[in-house]
């Protein structure tokens, strides 16, 4: 869960001290009003949470030193990505105000932005064709600019490439072929088929959705307005997940997998596949890893060819509360900028929504698995934007869940899905 929540989920923390500012000692809303400047610039707040690395603090103080008049104090929010979310929403409904900047989920951009707790950002004041282009539209609702990409992350195929190469097979590129070599190659050497990240939680939302798109389907379209569930391909991506518990190549322990079960598993040795994050490539290289240089990583296979990955990662928003929104501004433009971004990738570990690095000869002697990264993002889609988010995120695993436990048909679920996906689109 923990990349899931810094990079699938795009959330970020650090406990640090930042020039003297405990996060902690953030000052209340009324006391903030003394530091208000009419030019809208001045010290600010940065509100995020869990972060593994430890990189955004000197990232901060490089701000800091350059821009004494506006020092940014870092505010780290729990360890839960839930927990997160529901302290930013009660400080930027009114009587709040502590946080200037968030790093939002990008899954959060059209509930924030339709609640009118974010505000709206010009586009010319980013350099927004410098980024991969898929991840802009995470940071949009209803044609506005309202945050501006952070990190992406998306979904990839991790595989065995020693027993693929033993069996004299190449990486699937379809899900027939996963699902033969899973069913036929995983066996001969004691391991699990294929494994994702299948617990009713919001890594089960990402891999329907995945399968959905995968198969030319969607969830909602029209910002939630919507349904569009209903459809064979829904039903395609949905019966693959279910058809592969109930054949056995996706091992029924699967279904309690988060990101780190799901990595452990794969890292100890236990599976031919895994659909993860990137992150996931430096703990099966490390140390103590039973498939350190054993292994690969390719985009996610669909049912005639490359599949469609989940767009992850974080977004940086201006609170519409904000006490000095230019200095908001110029952060997310410094936090953004191609020097800081190499840092997200070199010190953070975290895929940067740069395009120009993904391509840097020094950069992928580092990282191998840039290439592939790149391919999954740009074919790579938002999840499913609604101002009700969390309610759609919730009826999706719980119906996904159900196919996959075999407890519904893959026809039966998505209609049940679409019957409580439309409900909720009722509550605009």
């Amino acid at each position: 869960m923990r990349w899931m929540r810094a990079a699938g989920r795009g959330l970020l923390a650090v406990a640090v001290v930042l020039s003297g500012f405990a996060a902690s000692a953030a000052p209340a809303n009324g006391e903030r009003a003394a530091g208000v400047r009419g030019d809208g610039r001045g010290p600010m707040t940065l509100a995020t949470a869990g972060d593994l690395t430890g990189y955004l603090g000197p990232v901060l103080e490089g701000w800091n030193r350059e821009h004494p008049g506006e020092r940014v104090t870092l505010v780290e929010l729990p360890d839960s990505a839930d927990e997160t979310r529901a302290q930013m929403i009660t400080d930027l409904r009114p009587g709040g105000g502590r946080f200037d900047v968030l790093n939002i989920d990008v899954a959060w951009t059209s509930e924030f932005a339709a609640a009118g707790w974010i505000a709206p950002l010009e586009r010319d004041r980013f350099p927004l064709k410098s980024f991969l282009p898929p991840v802009v539209d995470t940071a949009t609702y209803e044609g506005k600019l309202y945050a501006v990409p952070y990190v992406t992350n998306a979904g990839m195929l991790f595989y065995r490439k020693d027993l693929l190469d033993r069996a004299g097979a190449r990486p699937p590129r379809t899900w027939a072929e996963l699902e033969q070599q899973a069913r036929t190659i995983a066996p001969r050497y004691g391991v699990g088929g294929y494994a994702g990240q299948f617990l009713p939680y919001e890594g089960l939302t990402v891999n329907t959705a995945e399968a959905v798109y995968s198969a030319g389907g969607a969830i909602l379209g029209d910002e939630g307005e919507r349904v569009t569930v209903d459809s064979a391909a829904a039903r395609a991506g949905i019966g693959f997940l279910a058809r592969g518990v109930r054949d056995g190549w996706i091992p029924r322990e699967a279904l309690a997998y988060k990101e780190e079960e799901s990595r452990q598993a794969f890292q100890d040795g236990r599976l031919l596949f895994l659909r993860n994050w990137p992150y996931a490539y430096a703990g099966a290289s490390g140390a103590g890893s039973k498939v350190a240089g054993k292994f690969g990583a390719v985009p996610l296979p669909g049912p005639d060819g490359p599949g469609t990955s989940v767009l992850g990662g974080s977004n940086l928003a201006v609170s519409a509360q904000a006490r000095h929104p230019r200095s908001a501004r110029d952060l997310i433009a410094y936090l953004t900028g191609e020097e800081v971004q190499r840092r997200v990738l070199t010190e953070g570990a975290l895929p940067p929504v740069r395009a120009a690095l993904y391509r840097d000869p020094a950069l992928v002697r580092q990282f191998p698995y840039l290439p592939a990264l790149r391919a999954s993002v740009l074919a790579a889609a938002p999840r499913p934007k609604s101002p009700h988010y969390e309610q759609v995120s919730l009826a999706v695993q719980a119906v996904a869940h159900d196919a996959m436990a075999q407890h519904q048909t893959p026809e039966a679920a998505v209609r049940r899905l679409a019957g409580e996906l439309a409900a909720i689109a009722r509550r605009r």
